[in-house]
């Protein structure tokens, strides 16, 4: 039964109470972006235009980006309980006061809290690593990817309502409380990030050079293109609804969406082997670029996304499961900040380029676009893929790694 395998992973001493607490805490971290948006927006906080705000938000996404590996490399060397009261102490002190700040004083702000943001999604992976068998450990990142869908689909909606019925400084006051008691969980559940066995390997320094590989690049690249591919589909279906007249019907169209990745989530994590992040990335890009024919109707394209939606959490889940696989437990923290540095890098991409077709083409250009991003970083990974060494994984993992990549 599909069913059983996350039987299996409940059952394990912490996974559930860990799984629970990331599903709570991402919450309000899916939510920033939204609320600095609306705060920084027209008829709000600052009342200034939407370009204002997209600075705010590249600003914050810079800092995220620099400082997502940044913070896994402190984990690694001095472990997670000072990293997360550093940045739990930030985000409280940023939160609590940037209804107050001016816009050029927000702007350096927001880049600042993103420096030293929460490192909320990759501790749980981390943790994740450490207190599940290699053998269940696509299961664990299965059931992760369908609990951080389920707070993107949160955070966000609950940002606007609260903007709209609270007001931005109120709603940010709430952000505040929230990242703060996400930070005060994860410091007092404190999840190991190796495991027993990986205690004695971790002491041993670990060069960046044994790991950073090419073929460590390509996964990053093919990360990259996961979010790429995602960000722009979802531009391109509210663009599509917008162009036909039928804008009202976003809050239902992109649940929606959102619910085959969550089933094509679940039916990855049930089956009994995996597939490479190459694989479900080059499918769910392919599977994209036909949506384009049926930009005309709303209607259609939500149904044309089912196979695609059906790849979006088992592409990202595969790339988590290979690198936890390829990078040795000292350096899993920093590696674990690149792949949401490549998370995030794909999505800023993404959007003003996605944008600037649909523009320019309209939204069916841009499906194919999105599709054809994300088909073509696979084929320009594949090569550093297949020369890929074996020196940091046992045989055993090897084999699982590689049994799963296209020939």
């Amino acid at each position: 039964m599909a069913i059983e395998p996350y039987r299996r992973l409940l059952q394990l001493p912490g996974v559930r109470t860990l799984l629970l607490v990331g599903l709570i805490a991402r919450i309000p971290a899916t939510a920033t972006a939204m609320a600095l948006t609306l705060h920084v927006a027209p008829a709000s906080g600052l009342n200034m235009g939407f370009a204002a705000a997209g600075v705010v938000g590249m600003a914050s996404t810079i800092g995220m980006a620099v400082g997502s590996p940044l913070s896994g490399r402190f984990v690694d060397r001095y472990g997670m309980r000072p990293v997360l009261l550093a940045t739990t102490l930030a985000q409280a002190l940023f939160w609590g006061t940037a209804w107050l700040m001016p816009y050029w004083v927000l702007v350096v702000a927001s880049g600042l809290a993103g420096l030293l943001a929460l490192p909320v999604f990759s501790v749980i992976r981390q943790s994740l690593t450490a207190m599940v068998p290699v053998e269940q450990r696509r299961v664990g990142f299965s059931f992760d990817s369908m609990s951080v869908e389920l707070s993107y689909m949160a955070g966000p909606a609950l940002a606007v309502l609260g903007s709209t019925i609270l007001g931005s400084t109120w709603t940010m006051a709430v952000i505040a409380v929230g990242m703060t008691g996400s930070g005060v969980a994860l410091l007092v559940l404190n999840p190991p990030v190796r495991s027993a066995a990986e205690q004695r390997e971790a002491a041993v320094t670990v060069s960046r050079r044994s790991w950073f590989t090419p073929a460590f690049v390509a996964l990053l690249g093919t990360t990259a293109a996961a979010t790429f591919v995602l960000t722009a589909t979802e531009l391109s279906l509210v663009a599509t609804m917008e162009h036909t007249g039928a804008l009202q019907w976003v809050a239902l169209a992109v649940p929606i969406w959102c619910a085959y990745s969550l089933a094509g989530g679940f039916i990855y994590g049930g089956l009994p082997r995996g597939f490479s992040p190459l694989f479900l990335v080059g499918a769910m890009g392919l599977l994209t670029i036909p949506v384009a024919l049926l930009a005309h109707d709303w209607r259609l394209v939500v149904l044309a996304l089912v196979p695609a939606g059906l790849f979006c959490a088992p592409s990202l889940t595969s790339t988590v499961d290979v690198l936890s696989r390829w990078v040795p437990a000292g350096a899993r923290g920093e590696a674990m900040g690149f792949h949401g540095t490549a998370l995030l890098i794909g999505g800023a991409a993404s959007a003003p380029i996605a944008g600037a077709i649909i523009d320019s083409a309209g939204p069916a250009w841009a499906f194919a676009m999105a599709g054809g991003v994300g088909a073509g970083m696979v084929l320009l990974a594949l090569p550093f893929w297949r020369r890929r060494g074996s020196t940091t994984e046992t045989p055993a993992e090897e084999e699982l790694v590689q049994e799963s990549i296209p020939a």
